[in-house]
């Protein structure tokens, strides 16, 4: 009986909610589902950004919609810093290239490396850094940190933090702004300039802006759903 009683407690201490999503006519899913994959098949990473003004809400709605993703154990180890000063963009980029430099010019990329970007036509030139209005750092948490100074350990950090910044960029896509997932390795400077502590580690550097009047991006071309999806088991 007590153990009963005990596995009760615990569950009323966590309630339940109701969850009734929408439901659509098949023809109207398809249309849906349709109708977002040609917007998200629009997307682009780009390197070229105008300096035009974007208003600070559209990052911060960005941010909450990344906040709804799913996490392992609901812990959401994820945490983005928003940059929008000019000095502190510039102190971004020139620890950037610090790295890049290293990367592309030092030898620190292997052959192979060096290689699979070749078509991308990229370099330690980071100067969207500071032409766009803001820059996002998403930074994973280690683990939590309890009012006492002790640690709570975190579930499946990479693969939560992975969806949010999906969501993220689905986001900043649906209002019109453009990004990159710049991954400058390492990036340990991020933290520093960003005043992070221990527990955190820096994720993506999102540039976030219009892109410029004169962008240009690879022509690239996306797997096809035959080579995406597979039916069954080997």
């Amino acid at each position: 009986m007590a153990l009963m009683e005990a596995i009760m407690a615990q569950e009323h201490s966590h309630p339940f909610i109701p969850y009734r999503p929408a439901r659509y006519p098949e023809p109207e899913m398809v249309a849906r589902g349709r109708e977002f994959y040609e917007h998200m098949d629009r997307r682009r990473s780009v390197r070229f950004f105008s300096d035009e003004p974007v208003p600070r809400e559209c990052v911060e709605l960005a941010v909450m919609a990344a906040n709804t993703a799913p996490s392992g154990a609901h812990q959401q180890p994820w945490k983005f810093v928003l940059i929008g000063d000019p000095k502190d963009r510039r102190r971004v980029r020139e620890a950037a290239e610090v790295e890049e430099r290293q990367n592309y010019e030092g030898g620190r990329l292997t052959p192979e490396w060096r290689e699979a970007l070749a078509h991308l036509e990229t370099g330690s030139d980071k100067g969207y850094l500071e032409t766009v209005p803001w820059l996002v750092v998403c930074f994973a948490e280690k683990y939590g940190v309890r009012p006492d100074g002790t640690r709570v350990k975190h579930y499946y950090v990479n693969e939560s933090v992975g969806i949010a910044c999906g969501f993220f960029i689905a986001a900043l896509h649906t209002m019109g702004l453009s990004t990159l997932t710049h991954t400058p390795n390492p990036m340990a400077f991020l933290t520093d300039i960003c005043g992070r502590p221990g527990n955190e580690r820096p994720y993506i550097l999102f540039p976030i802006g219009y892109a410029a009047h004169d962008a240009e991006v690879p022509d690239l071309v996306r797997k096809p759903l035959s080579e995406a999806l597979a039916d069954g088991l080997a």
